[in-house]
């Protein structure tokens, strides 16, 4: 439809005016005899997501299915709010980087880990999971799996074990950004498969994995249910609630009118303008910073307007940035680059980031283009979708900035995991109906995907996500660089002088920093809001 409109040991180491009688379907039926022990939350999701190991839906798919139902070999340390996440050992209790050998790591598996089945993990489990994602001749291999962990680990080229609790991984290249990687990968075991009838679709309604929660039911359009997974090895991690309900609500008012309806316990991204009544109706609206950019992606492919570095400028100029924060009732920050100013990496670029009209317009005439001969062009959006923050309001405020100086933006509206799947085709796919841009939030959780995925020539789909085929190669230079520095500081100084040329050279449309704001029910208990994309469920009780 087109309308117009401290890392050192990390890396070498250890909203309502609707109803309830409005909503898509009946929300009660989530409601189990106890609700006390429940808790149901409210997605901007539009489907629930994949239950594979390997969810879809972006980040909101991993925080609400792949890690409640999974584990991966590493995880992140959700547990404080007033520092950014950091990683820690999962069901892989250590990892190292063979020195020997930069492109191998060596993973110690926990020992007497659970699976939901009762099985206990170990190393061929590992394998097979990492076979299921990766290895393409596998019988067990899920193409859907692969679509989003190929993107995470573009440089992975062999896995094995070594006995019972070692796992090996090479890379095609020495790799400093594995153990982020490792994050993405839930495991399961090939027994789980196989009662599925050996099918990754029936398996969605068994699945087993050895998260604090386990599956009781599985609808990808209504809900999926899970359990609360008694036997789970993190004694600290067994969740307080007996159930977690999943539904997609990917309309903000409808989230809203659940929440204010008792209907759900927990949504995120409430509307601002719902923000300030909710509070007065004695709802909790929690927020916190967290490594979080709501750009348009630029292509560079032939044809693009965006290709001239004026034009980038200009339009960069022309956001009224305070103003969008404002309309957002102080729930974004103004956009000043990938990470925003204080972030270690941002560094401190010669030419910032900032909103200066009359020099928009100067670029914009000498670009050839102006507000009575204006640039026409076409940019990909959702409607909703995990981190798109309110994307059609922000996205129409961008429009009208951009009119102003003599671009007039037509939009390509698509669901959220469609705009996904379009993004890992790249700008030169046919699926993308000749948009110019994409309007894809992004996460800075490490060095990959900060800026690395964007940038290098050699991560074009299907690797990675350089969606608009960008290639420079003082940039592919710096960025070895980057993936071969094993010590973090120096690897830090580094990543900074990637964002100052990021910035500099204008390379994404930069708007906005969410703040991540969330809606609790009032009898809602013991959530501490991460720095994170992610957040853990286990610690909420209802009281």
């Amino acid at each position: 439809m087109t309308l117009t409109i401290g890392r050192r040991g990390l890396i070498g180491g250890t909203a309502g005016a609707l109803t309830a009688a409005t909503l898509p379907y009946d929300l009660a039926l989530a409601q189990p005899a106890a609700p006390s022990t429940t808790l149901r939350v409210g997605m901007t999701a539009s489907a629930v997501p994949l239950s594979n190991g390997v969810p879809d839906q972006g980040g909101e798919g991993h925080r609400f299915m792949g890690i409640t139902l999974y584990d991966q070999l590493v995880m992140w340390d959700l547990s404080k709010s007033d520092a950014p996440a950091t990683l820690r050992p999962g069901l892989a209790t250590a990892w190292r980087n063979d020195p020997t050998d930069r492109r191998r790591w060596i993973m110690t598996l926990r020992e007497g880990v659970k699976f939901h089945d009762g099985k206990v993990m170990d190393s061929a489990d590992v394998v097979f999971s990492y076979d299921r994602a990766f290895k393409a001749d596998a019988p067990h291999y899920d193409p859907r799996a692969n679509a989003f962990a190929r993107i995470r680990m573009p440089t992975i080229a062999a896995w094995r074990a070594e006995g019972p609790n070692t796992f090996i991984l090479e890379t095609t290249r020495p790799d400093s950004f594995v153990p982020y990687g490792l994050t993405w990968v839930g495991i399961t075991h090939q027994g789980a498969w196989e009662a599925a009838g050996r099918s990754w679709d029936t398996y969605l309604g068994r699945a087993v994995g050895t998260g604090p929660w386990r599956m009781e039911s599985f609808s990808i359009r209504e809900r999926c249910v899970m359990t609360r997974f008694a036997d789970y090895w993190d004694a600290g991690r067994i969740p307080r609630t007996g159930r977690l309900v999943l539904l997609p609500l990917p309309e903000a008012n409808t989230r809203v009118a659940a929440l204010r309806s008792g209907q759900v316990d927990f949504i995120e991204a409430p509307p601002p303008d719902a923000i300030p009544s909710l509070r007065a109706a004695g709802f909790q609206v929690i927020s916190n910073q967290y490594p979080h950019n709501w750009t348009w992606h630029f292509s560079m492919v032939e044809g693009s307007p965006w290709r001239d570095r004026r034009i980038r400028q200009a339009a960069n100029f022309a956001i009224d940035r305070k103003g969008i924060s404002e309309m957002l009732g102080g729930m974004g920050a103004p956009g000043a680059g990938l990470v925003p100013p204080g972030h270690p990496w941002h560094g401190s670029p010669k030419d910032p980031v900032r909103t200066d009209v009359a020099a928009a317009r100067r670029l914009m005439a000498e670009a050839g283009f102006g507000p009575r001969n204006p640039l026409r062009t076409k940019v990909a959006i959702s409607p909703s979708g995990s981190g798109q923050m309110q994307p059609l309001p922000m996205n129409e405020a961008v429009q009208q900035n951009l009119k102003e100086i003599g671009i007039e933006i037509a939009f390509e509206v698509v669901e959220w995991n469609a705009l996904l799947g379009l993004w890992r085709e790249g700008a030169k796919s046919p699926s993308n109906r000749g948009v110019s841009a994409i309007n894809i939030s992004y996460g800075a959780f490490d060095p990959f995907t900060f800026a690395v995925r964007f940038l290098k020539t050699d991560l074009v789909p299907p690797a990675a996500n350089n969606w608009g085929y960008f290639s420079d190669a003082e940039y592919d230079a710096l960025m070895d660089r980057i993936y071969a520095e094993f010590d973090a500081e120096a690897q830090d100084r580094l990543l900074q002088q990637l964002h100052e040329k990021v910035v500099e050279d204008r390379l994404f449309l930069f708007v906005s920093h969410d703040l991540n704001p969330r809606a609790l029910g009032r009898n809602v208990r013991g959530f501490v809001q991460a720095q994170s994309w992610f957040q853990d469920l286990t610690p909420i009780s209802l009281g």
